[in-house]
């Protein structure tokens, strides 16, 4: 893994670290992970964006803790600290986005961190810092609580996808899964052995789009469905957030099967 130090982060004394990012000595110090540059504050001047991190003791692992986004104003040099949700601050490849997604002409501060392990769930932000004010824009954890989905095996083969957020219902043909894998679940004549359900991921995927090509950001959420098991995946919610003054409301929404082999 490649590691920085941030900006002024050499010429510290033991026992201690630079005052412009207030951190005590700690035996493995936070480094530099991701970096970004644009006007984050709206004063016109670009501004020096950060992820800092703890890097694991294994130099093998590309594992990262205690993961901050850091933002060095590009007027005065001054440095702000903002502390990510603990339970989201660690895992894999962290990176960073800047983009206007609330409309102001500013450009708001997207946060991706991936968790590893076979879950494959992110752990995503988007930040404002008009006028040096750090607002959280969207969080995934609260995300995940308001976007759950119910994923119900059917008769004839079909599972059904509902979506409480929205209303929306949506059936899946999975006829073409292969006997070995129907058998499993089904009778001879198409009917359900007994009721299963299978359940849907927080989300394991989150991109900046602009859909109308206006320069204002919108974000499309992935939710991944699983079947009997987390790899038996049956294809994804696809959810098209879009800023609507207050929170990132569900503008689009659908759901991405695969395709199958001949």
């Amino acid at each position: 893994m490649n590691v920085h130090y941030p900006y002024g982060y050499y010429g510290y004394q033991y026992g201690s670290w630079p005052p412009v990012y207030g951190y005590p000595y700690r035996a493995t110090p936070p480094v530099v992970v991701n970096r970004a540059y644009g006007d984050v504050t709206g004063d016109r001047v670009p501004d020096h964006v950060y992820l800092t991190a703890v890097p694991s003791d294994d130099p093998a692992s590309a594992y990262v803790t205690q993961i901050t986004l850091q933002i060095q104003d590009g007027a005065t040099g001054k440095v702000y600290n903002i502390p990510l949700n603990g339970q989201g601050n660690a895992g894999y490849n962290p990176t960073l986005f800047l983009g206007d997604f609330t409309g102001d002409g500013v450009q708001d501060i997207l946060i991706t961190i991936d968790s590893g392990g076979s879950g494959a769930f992110t752990y995503d932000y988007i930040y404002s810092f008009v006028n040096h004010q750090a607002r959280l824009l969207f969080d995934y954890n609260q995300y995940n609580e308001h976007n759950t989905y119910t994923v119900t095996y059917q008769d004839q083969y079909k599972v059904k996808v509902e979506s409480p957020a929205t209303g929306q219902t949506y059936l899946i043909d999975i006829s073409g899964r292969g006997s070995e894998y129907l058998s499993q679940i089904y009778n001879a004549d198409g009917t359900l052995k007994e009721p299963i359900q299978g359940w849907a991921d927080g989300v394991s995927g989150f991109y900046p789009v602009d859909i109308d090509r206006n320069g204002v950001y919108e974000v499309r959420a992935y939710q991944q469905l699983s079947g009997l098991y987390h790899a038996d995946s049956l294809g994804y919610v696809v959810n098209t957030l879009q800023w609507n003054g207050s929170k990132f409301g569900i503008l689009q929404q659908w759901v991405a099967i695969f395709g199958t082999g001949e």
